[in-house]
């Protein structure tokens, strides 16, 4: 097992710090509009480039291992943005740098890092309170195309998402997957569309096609495992 290597205090601080910055100037680099683009060398295939911030972070990790600790730090607040709001991962990006090089700079002025993490807190329960009153509802088509259009950095796509979601209404799932070709299509499902196969072959209702269609069948939804017969013998009867 190697030996463990440790930093203190303000050297522990310093070495993180580097990699937070790393991290965050490669991402930051693709805020906003007017964000350029990052080339990313990939270990296998083509190298890709990309505008989104949370597939820059994704991509970068540090020799360096207290380097990297920092990195990692930064990129998780850009991985879990992009898990919880689907969105805004290079401005979070930005924010969790600045937030700790003003931290370590109130820490050396000798503020309490105990205090200082609990005003942080608070003062983002005002924030969020704040950023509820200043949000604007996303009803209409052309706003929900103009926000896509953001997101995805082209407008063509803003426009097919906002026209699948007028079809799908808002309780309704969008899946993205790869195509095969150049062109964009669209595929609506009615109902509910559950990507498994039949059990058995002794379902199937259609020997050409090994299809098994039912109509309106009695649809059984259980997280419990079902070991034999006997365990249904209750709902059957």
């Amino acid at each position: 097992m190697p030996a463990k290597q440790l930093r203190f205090e303000d050297d522990a601080r310093r070495e993180l710090r580097h990699g937070v910055d790393i991290l965050a100037n490669a991402v930051k680099a693709t805020l906003g509009p007017r964000g350029r683009n990052v080339v990313l060398d990939k270990n296998y295939g083509p190298a890709v480039i990309t505008k989104d911030g949370v597939t820059v972070a994704r991509e970068i990790d540090l020799k360096d291992r207290f380097h990297n600790m920092g990195a990692q730090l930064v990129k998780q607040v850009a991985i879990r943005t992009n898990d919880i709001a689907g969105d805004g991962t290079t401005t979070a990006t930005v924010f969790a740098q600045a937030i700790y090089h003003e931290g370590l700079r109130n820490i050396a002025a000798g503020a309490n890092a105990i205090y200082l993490r609990r005003g942080m807190e608070q003062a983002l329960r005002v924030a969020i309170d704040e950023l509820k009153k200043m949000a604007v509802p996303v009803e209409d088509k052309e706003t929900i195309a103009a926000v896509a259009a953001i997101s995805a950095n082209e407008k063509r796509i803003g426009d097919l998402i906002a026209d699948v979601m007028e079809q799908v209404g808002k309780d309704g799932v969008i899946t993205i997957e790869d195509g095969r070709g150049m062109d964009d299509e669209v595929e609506i499902t009615d109902g509910l569309q559950v990507d498994n196969g039949f059990a058995s072959p002794y379902f199937v209702t259609n020997p050409d096609r090994m299809e098994a269609a039912l109509d309106d069948p009695y649809i059984l939804i259980t997280d419990q495992s079902i070991e034999s017969l006997q365990d249904l013998l209750p709902i059957l009867e």
